[in-house]
């Protein structure tokens, strides 16, 4: 199963500690069969899974973490 890096951001957990959240997108379909699956990794590879569009869990630990707002960055 092959998986394409297709995002990263940062979220942090309930004490204050951020993480670096990576998306891929794999090459197995969804369950419906039309969308490639999306899946979430700790920079250091630790599995995650999506709660809701802002909140993810981390699978060993069962830590929940917060996305992030994105930095908009002035030109």
């Amino acid at each position: 199963m092959a998986a394409v890096l297709v995002g990263q951001f940062h979220a942090r957990d309930a004490e204050g500690r951020v993480y670096s959240v990576h998306e891929f997108q794999e090459s197995t379909l969804d369950e419906h069969g039309k969308e490639p699956l999306t899946t979430y990794r700790l920079a250091i590879g630790d599995r995650v899974s999506k709660l809701d569009e802002e909140r993810f869990l981390l699978v060993q630990s069962g830590i929940e973490l917060i996305r992030e707002p994105e930095t908009q960055i002035a030109s």
